[in-house]
């Protein structure tokens, strides 16, 4: 019989205390302008058949007290780094250069440069943190933390890696999410079964939404539209929140035990991780029904989407060796299987996003300034790579080619 590490232990002493005794359970990214390709761009495009576009990597905080770093290119582990005690949660700033890992048991959040995979600060909160989100314009970053008598929201100014802000919320906080422009914060509360909504601008609570049993984790819509909430009490559920009035407009049955949650970049589908099924229900928003259940490994607990929306990657909680599962979103079946740490489990959006550079996607001279832009800054195209997390300046220049809209 596997025996629960203590990464397990604490999460489910979490759940035990905001849940109470019916909570213990066993869970948690062409150029196409009038201006032609050189041949040194098509030598170094045929270099990389697949034209994978950037370093784009999932960050998997495993119960040992690290991070196991997946390539999304390759589904290949390249890194592994240590972090705090019973990471929880990882979220990676909108530039794709650094990733906050909450640390359950020791109370602080890990700051990881993405380029060198190492941690570069800790920051300290007053409790357990679980999840992380980060603001659009990567300046704040809200942490759940849940404290015995008084839970709160930590807001982290990212130029400092400092405590600017703490905010008072009713239960034991879980998970967090940032609508899209960046003015609103979404706060689940198992222990209360509600979710909060806070005003960015201010860090005040505006609203408190009743949901369904044990609100775990949330996500929102590209809009900001609409925000899905996973229920984890049997039956699971999914709430769908409106996030013009606050209230509650539809609930979907799902898996047993749901937690991870995600939309699709494109709005149209929502994918759930259902921990006591082993499986991932893929609900369409335009009719808010299931259309899929997926079987992955054994308790899926945390999902996150790459950039182009073509990849799920789903962690497996197990032990003593967890998985992370890719699913393709054309077909919904799962490519590949991933051995990372044990227990992982992974509250936040956890995949690097898109690289962004200098050009204007669409126009002709995007390539060239995009290039120009990083030679100046950098010192030329191989240190530009190395610092940015390429594995190769043709790599480099195909993620230039996809930003530039070919």
């Amino acid at each position: 019989m596997r025996q629960p590490t203590k990464a397990r232990v604490r999460l489910d002493e979490q759940k035990a205390a905001s849940f109470g005794p019916a909570g213990r359970a066993s869970c948690r990214f062409w150029l196409s302008t009038s201006r032609p390709r050189s041949n040194f761009v098509a030598a170094r495009l045929a270099e990389t058949e697949d034209r994978e576009s950037a370093a784009q990597n999932a960050y998997i905080p495993n119960s040992g007290d690290n991070v196991s770093v997946i390539a999304t290119a390759t589904n290949a582990v390249i890194a592994t780094i240590p972090v705090g005690s019973s990471p929880a949660g990882a979220a990676v700033t909108p530039d794709g250069t650094r990733v906050y890992v909450t640390n359950a048991g020791s109370g602080t959040v890990s700051v990881i440069d993405a380029a060198t995979n190492a941690v570069t600060a800790t920051v300290p909160v007053v409790g357990r943190p679980f999840g992380v989100a980060v603001s659009p314009d990567g300046s704040k970053v809200y942490v759940a933390v849940a404290i015995t008598n008084d839970s709160t929201v930590s807001v982290i100014a990212t130029a400092t890696n400092a405590v600017t802000g703490t905010i008072p919320i009713v239960g034991n906080p879980v998970d967090v999410a940032v609508s899209p422009d960046g003015s609103k914060v979404y706060v689940t509360s198992p222990s209360s079964n509600t979710v909060s909504v806070i005003d960015a601008a201010t860090n005040a609570v505006i609203a408190t939404i009743p949901v369904s049993m044990q609100p775990f984790v949330v996500a929102v819509t590209p809009d900001g539209s609409k925000v899905y909430v996973t229920n984890f009490t049997a039956p699971g559920t999914v709430s769908v929140i409106d996030t013009a009035t606050n209230t509650v407009t539809g609930t979907i049955p799902v898996g047993n035990a749901p937690e991870g949650i995600l939309v699709t970049p494109d709005g149209s589908k929502v994918y759930v991780a259902n921990a006591a099924d082993g499986t991932v229900s893929v609900i369409n928003t335009a009719t808010n029904t299931v259309t899929d259940a997926i079987p992955v490994g054994i308790a899926p607990v945390s999902v996150a989407i790459t950039p182009d929306g073509s990849k799920v990657y789903v962690v497996n909680s197990f032990n003593p060796v967890g998985t992370v599962s890719v699913i393709a979103v054309t077909t919904n079946m799962v490519i590949a299987t991933i051995p990372v740490g044990s227990q992982p489990i992974a509250f936040g959006h956890f995949i690097q996003p898109a690289p962004r550079f200098a050009g204007t996607p669409g126009k002709a001279n995007c390539f060239g300034q995009s290039v120009a832009a990083l030679a100046s800054q950098f010192g030329g195209l191989n240190a530009a790579a190395a610092a940015l997390g390429f594995t190769s300046v043709g790599v480099l220049q195909n993620a230039i080619l996809a930003f530039c809209g070919g």
